[in-house]
């Protein structure tokens, strides 16, 4: 049977990745963490590898799902299906707006654009503390069971069962994305990122396009956020402020940009490093920054692209080593067909 494009390649090096993950890491915990933000930092590299946008309002929508689920679970007693779905709609119709009004510029002004929105969102959430809680957060988020047409499937108490749950939803996010990408829809994306002029050029309305990949960012980043919401049990005012949004950039780009298994490497190396950085020194943060210095001046593809050049040269070498040149026999002498042509 024919294996469908989209599911070869990195589908299975993520299947592989989150079979192991809970048992090289410390904690399952901090397995759950990095698959959380690997879903983020996803939907961040739909908009900044696949359409070009740099954007720091990610931090906006991973919010409004945490406390759009956080609402949902407290105050309507919903179900955890319910509740991930209305973060889902919610950051895609926030997302709608900030990215509607963000595409009307471009460049600098797109980006300040942005992180306007960012601001102003943080300060709404202050401010309104009757629903988000202000500066204290939500505070005793439930996380109730899985329940499918009315069959409890698993309580999703324990760390590990709550890990399978989130692990299905990133590989099914990861697949769902791969499908967009390598569809036209995916292709007039990559043409909107390499030559927007030439695009609108043939016909393409790429604000439309722009906007749709807003909503698809919006949303998944959002469902995110209500996983890290039922994760912690809490849904801080953090989770909005500017600085997550730049948080999950940072991810996506230590990852690189245009892959999406490199969005689960760049969440993988952040939190993971963080967290041993952290034990070793309390300015761990300082280190963590020489390390992306570093990692952004000589790596510019990020871990993804470092591991495809790596290969490369790999088969390269390997190809070396079976295929000689033709110009020259493999005791070094001219090939007989450099001989014949001599002799002519």
């Amino acid at each position: 049977m024919k294996i469908p494009r989209f599911l070869k390649g990195t589908t299975i090096a993520s299947l592989v990745a989150v079979l192991i993950l809970p048992f090289v890491l410390p904690s399952t915990s901090l397995a759950i963490e990095v698959l959380i933000f690997s879903i983020a930092a996803l939907g961040c590299n739909l908009l900044l590898g696949y359409t070009g946008l740099l954007s720091f309002g990610q931090g906006i929508f991973f919010g409004m799902g945490s406390y759009a689920t956080s609402l949902c679970l407290q105050r309507l007693d919903a179900g955890l299906v319910t509740s991930l779905l209305l973060a889902f709609v919610v950051g895609g119709l926030v997302a709608a707006v900030v990215g509607g009004l963000s595409i009307r510029r471009r460049g600098i002004y797109f980006v300040m654009l942005t992180l306007a929105f960012a601001q102003m969102f943080y300060f709404m959430a202050y401010t309104a503390s009757g629903l988000t809680g202000g500066d204290n957060g939500l505070l005793d988020v439930p996380r109730p069971p899985l329940r499918v047409f009315g069959f409890e499937i698993s309580t999703l108490g324990a760390s590990l069962s709550y890990y399978v749950f989130v692990a299905v939803l990133f590989l099914a996010i990861f697949v769902a994305l791969r499908r967009i990408i390598h569809s036209p829809f995916g292709s007039t994306l990559l043409a909107i990122r390499d030559n927007e002029e030439r695009a609108t050029a043939i016909g393409y309305n790429t604000r439309y396009f722009k906007i749709v990949a807003f909503m698809i960012s919006g949303s998944i980043t959002a469902v995110a956020g209500g996983l890290y919401a039922m994760f912690l049990n809490f849904a801080p005012l953090s989770n909005i402020e500017h600085l997550m949004g730049e948080q999950i950039l940072f991810m996506t780009i230590i990852g690189g940009t245009g892959s999406l298994f490199g969005s689960f490497l760049g969440a993988g190396f952040l939190i993971v490093v963080g967290d041993v950085l952290s034990a070793i020194w309390p300015r761990w943060l300082m280190l963590l920054g020489f390390l992306l210095i570093a990692i952004v001046l000589f790596m510019r593809g990020g871990l993804w692209g470092c591991i495809e050049s790596l290969m490369g040269r790999f088969r390269g070498h390997q190809n070396t080593k079976k295929d000689p040149p033709l110009s020259e026999s493999p005791t070094g002498s001219l090939s007989t067909k450099e001989e014949a042509k001599n002799e002519r």
